[in-house]
């Protein structure tokens, strides 16, 4: 799995650790004891900053850009020129296909016609 799919399963976990915590703050408000059936508050916010933790650990493992922002944009440049040449070699092949298959069409009802010719 690659680190941007890891960074946004950890933000997921974040994301539903903190709900589960607000959710029992908001259902435990009143200073009464918690009920064993649920987490103890301790449990949740040690569940947090360990996501947390696992998420700062991966944004450092993030590798970091050479040559800083002028570099990263001639990495795009360059990245756009070649989307550019691949999306017109796509094209060309689209239009042989479409062209391919108007033929294919055209030879079809010819067959077509010829067999209703021989009834």
């Amino acid at each position: 799995m690659d680190i941007i799919s890891q960074l946004q399963e950890q933000v997921n976990s974040i994301a539903a650790i903190t709900f589960n915590v607000f959710g029992t703050l908001q259902r435990d408000a009143p200073p009464v004891q918690l009920s064993p059936n649920y987490p103890e508050p301790k449990q949740l916010s040690a569940a947090l900053v360990k996501a947390a933790k696992q998420f700062d650990a991966l944004v450092a493992a993030l590798p970091l850009s050479d040559g800083g922002e002028e570099a990263q944009l001639k990495i795009i440049a360059q990245l756009q020129m070649e989307n550019h040449v691949i999306g017109q070699e796509l094209h060309k092949q689209l239009e042989a296909a479409e062209k391919e298959l108007k033929q294919v069409q055209e030879l079809f009802g010819q067959a077509a016609d010829n067999c209703l010719n021989l009834k």
